[in-house]
């Protein structure tokens, strides 16, 4: 594929996200996270209380509609199902060990 092409294309969704409310890009972004595999660390931050996870060769899944993200953690050698909000929660993607 030509150079022009590949920048033709990579250039789409950016534009077509432009196009959209900021609500509908939260929507599209919550729609990512829905099934991505790796090492994250998903935060609830409300007020001054913060709670961070590390969520190691897992996934993060997103309800959007009930508005959580929810997931698989271990600690102590036991595994946990958490659920947080959408609203109050952000996931970064964190180096693999």
């Amino acid at each position: 594929m030509k150079p022009r092409g590949i920048f033709c294309l990579s250039l789409l969704p950016a534009l077509l996200l432009a196009g959209c409310t900021q609500e509908q890009q939260n929507r599209i972004s919550r729609i990512g996270v829905t099934w991505l595999e790796g090492n994250y660390r998903v935060t609830y931050a409300d007020g001054s209380h913060v709670h961070s996870w590390e969520v190691i060769d897992g996934k993060v899944t997103s309800e959007p509609e009930k508005g959580y993200y929810f997931f698989w953690v271990r600690k102590n050698g036991k595994r946990y199902y958490v659920q947080t909000p959408i609203a109050r929660s952000y996931i970064e993607e964190i180096p693999s060990p």
